[in-house]
């Protein structure tokens, strides 16, 4: 696993940022200049250096930042299995399953200002390659030499736990041995602006941003934009074993399905289905989960549809928490982080609260579960499950199992 966060880059330095209680949302101060726009804060990957002697101006020459946020921590996923520089990269046995909402938006930009200026001044050879939505994808395939498939999931906020469902089906089918899945996103005012036009952002903490985002709280004021990226390594079980790989945990079920309704107005009843597809596909029962990641996005429908569907599949002993009251929603890198920081939870046996909630703060409209406060919960258990959720009504959910 490898990862860019607004928290860190690896597990001690995310972990111990949990344990303070203390989120990565920051006063963005450039997006002040945007007439319009109302909320001003944002959770951008906290800072990262890159090793000169492979990221080079020709190497990167086709990536904007979302696709440098994806092929970094694809390096350092490939790095931390002990497969950069196998020939399994090269082979075609391996393949790469990874999303992102969207590309570059500095790139759009240059198209848009083709339409409204009618010039092509500002466009090059890679404006396109930097701004097309399976830019990461693609980018990670070119800097790995990767042969496998490419599976492009361009789902806004599910594209990083689709790249991690569509990876494990493309394994459990035998069409490849291994594949880098995941997620990328980076920060941008019109990603911003997107959730503003639908009352969805926050924008009562423009000054005091240590104080938003508040999922599932009655006085939630709406979202925050993080930026990230996060790449597992899937691989089948015997090849592992075989190879002497380490493995922190095993993908055994996933479920995804969509609501059929509305593009951004959630439906409690397919969100649950999509959780039982997944317990189905794990062959494991609702009572066997020991703690559910949420979505948990702070925006009202959000909050209670989720809520109320995740009771609808556990009752109310579920012990829930969202990372993301810690690093915003950080779109298509979401599924794949709050992924990775749900195993590492599991293996520690230490899972996070959710940032600003206590229990008499929980929206009392939100489904009746156990929702983790305070200094967070020592809890021992074998089995996750992390969920997501996103525009067009795409619901996600994946099952991980501990491993010994």
């Amino acid at each position: 696993m490898g990862a860019l966060s607004p928290l860190g880059h690896d597990w001690p330095t995310v972990e111990a940022r949990l344990k303070s209680r203390r989120n990565a949302v920051q006063v963005m101060e450039e997006w002040k200049q945007y007439d319009g726009l109302n909320t001003q804060v944002g959770a951008p990957a906290a800072p990262f250096e890159l090793p000169p002697q492979t990221y080079s101006r020709k190497t990167m020459r086709g990536m904007g930042r979302v696709a440098l946020l994806a092929t970094r921590a694809s390096e350092l996923a490939l790095s931390d299995a002990g497969l950069l520089g196998d020939p399994l990269v090269k082979s075609g046995r391996m393949g790469i399953s990874y999303g992102s909402s969207a590309g570059t938006p500095a790139n759009m930009g240059d198209f848009g200002r083709m339409i409204t200026e009618k010039t092509t001044e500002g466009i090059t050879a890679t404006t396109y390659v930097r701004m097309m939505s399976h830019t990461a994808a693609v980018n990670i395939g070119v800097f790995f030499g990767v042969t496998g498939r490419i599976i492009t999931t361009s789902s806004a906020c599910t594209s990083g736990s689709q790249g991690i469902g569509y990876a494990y089906e493309a394994i459990k089918l035998g069409r490849q041995v291994a594949m880098l899945a995941g997620g990328a996103e980076e920060l941008d005012a019109t990603g911003a602006a997107v959730f503003d036009t639908l009352f969805a952002t926050s924008t009562k903490h423009n000054e005091t941003p240590e104080l938003t985002p508040k999922p599932f709280h009655a006085q939630r004021d709406g979202l925050v934009l993080g930026e990230g990226a996060c790449t597992l390594v899937l691989e089948e079980l015997e090849h592992a074993r075989a190879r002497g790989a380490r493995i922190h945990a095993e993908l055994i079920g996933y479920g995804t399905n969509s609501d059929g309704r509305h593009i951004t107005q959630p439906h409690a009843e397919t969100m649950a289905q999509a959780m039982r597809l997944a317990l189905e596909d794990a062959g494991v029962a609702p009572s066997a989960v020991g703690y559910v990641n949420a979505h948990g996005t702070a925006t009202e429908h959000g909050d209670i549809a989720e809520t109320t569907a995740t009771n609808l599949v556990f009752g109310e002993r579920m012990p829930i928490s969202s990372l993301k009251s810690y690093m915003g929603h950080t779109l298509g890198a979401c599924g794949a982080l709050e992924a990775w920081m749900s195993i590492e939870m599991m293996r520690s046996g230490w899972f996070a609260p959710t940032l600003h909630l206590e229990r008499e703060t929980v929206d009392p409209h939100c489904g009746p579960l156990d929702y983790i406060t305070g200094e967070g919960r020592r809890i021992q258990t074998d089995i996750v499950m992390s969920n997501n959720f996103a525009f067009g009504g795409i619901n996600t959910s994946l099952v991980f199992r501990r491993w010994e």
